[in-house]
């Protein structure tokens, strides 16, 4: 074989080692244990209290690269039917066509597409959320993720909480009412609040 090949099969190998190697094992899957993660909201009603909610069915997962957390990703599938406030009437409400339309709308989504890491154990996740099928970027300010622990049945698991606010008119759930002594019903601004629990796959 020319040596010339040789030399640079050579050189091609120490990059991989060097560049592609570390990258894969320093990245690992995670998915959502939902039952150790919540999913919350709240918005302003008649500018004088904050309702707050939740959402009980979703999924997700994250691939995570601890070396290189810019390469990390983000994603996540919730049920808009799931939705809970304590109060059925107003959850009925809520699942109607006045604001998530769950029948033609069944899920919300959220894709990750820049993560930027903000000193230790901070970050902003950049992303499209998708509600009512309008898709607009958000981003979510994120402690975390914390150091992977073993739990007591040889699962790894890692944690982290994120919040985010957007205005539910740009996703189309646009319903109000004008209060007689001035104001609106409900607000337009929501709070999301994510505590999340991830199991290593």
């Amino acid at each position: 074989m020319d040596r010339n090949k040789i030399s640079k099969n050579i050189w091609l190998f120490i990059l991989a080692v060097v560049f592609v190697i570390p990258s894969l094992v320093s990245a690992a899957t995670w998915e959502i244990d939902p039952e150790h993660t919540t999913i919350g909201f709240s918005v302003r009603h008649m500018m004088v209290s904050n309702v707050k909610g939740l959402f009980s069915h979703f999924s997700g997962k994250a691939i995570i690269d601890d070396a290189d957390m810019t390469k990390s990703s983000f994603s996540a599938t919730i049920d808009t039917s799931s939705i809970d406030t304590k109060i059925a009437k107003r959850d009925t409400h809520l699942k109607s066509a006045d604001f998530f339309d769950v029948t033609k709308f069944p899920d919300m989504t959220f894709v990750s597409k820049k993560v930027i890491p903000e000193g230790k154990d901070h970050m902003k996740v950049i992303g499209d959320l998708t509600i009512k099928g309008t898709t607009k970027e958000v981003t979510l300010e994120v402690d975390g993720p914390s150091a992977a622990m073993k739990d007591p049945w040889g699962n790894m698991r890692r944690g982290a909480s994120a919040a985010a606010k957007i205005n539910r008119k740009d996703f189309g759930l646009i319903w109000n009412k004008a209060l007689e002594t001035g104001g609106v019903l409900v607000g337009d601004e929501v709070t999301i609040n994510l505590e999340v629990e991830m199991i290593k796959k």
